[in-house]
């Protein structure tokens, strides 16, 4: 039996991340929380500022999204993690240019996860097939 729904990027076994990038369901697409890319050996560096990382995190989501068969202007929730209050308002004045048409509905929490990372997204979009 299958699924009632697909998975993007299922972790491989022992991944020290244990959770799939996406999965769609009834028309939905969950995006899990990602900060910005990191890898220094590969010279992919999330952000130095609060605004970078907020625009290369959202990239990140965006393109997790368009696998999927959505993307940004399709979101209707969004998570947003950060790790320092003070970068709240820096984080919102990248975040809002993501979203031209609109602002989806956002709650905001404050994490700490053990990289540099300063933001992360998490999101809720429809699907290609949903209204």
């Amino acid at each position: 039996m299958t699924a009632p729904f697909d998975i993007f990027g299922h972790p491989e076994p022992g991944e020290r991340r244990p959770f799939s990038r996406a999965t769609r369901a009834g028309g939905l697409i969950f995006v899990s929380g990602h900060s910005a890319p990191h890898d220094p050996v590969a010279g992919i560096h999330r952000g130095a500022t609060a605004a970078e990382q907020t625009r290369n995190a959202l990239a990140m989501v965006d393109s997790i999204l368009r696998e999927a068969g959505s993307d940004l202007t399709r979101a209707v929730q969004v998570t947003m993690l950060i790790t320092d209050p003070a970068d709240y308002a820096e984080c919102n004045a990248e975040y809002v240019r993501h979203f031209p048409n609109g602002l989806p509905a956002r709650h905001t929490a404050r994490f700490g996860v053990p990289t540099e990372a300063k933001v992360a997204f998490a999101c809720i979009a429809l699907g290609q097939d949903a209204a």
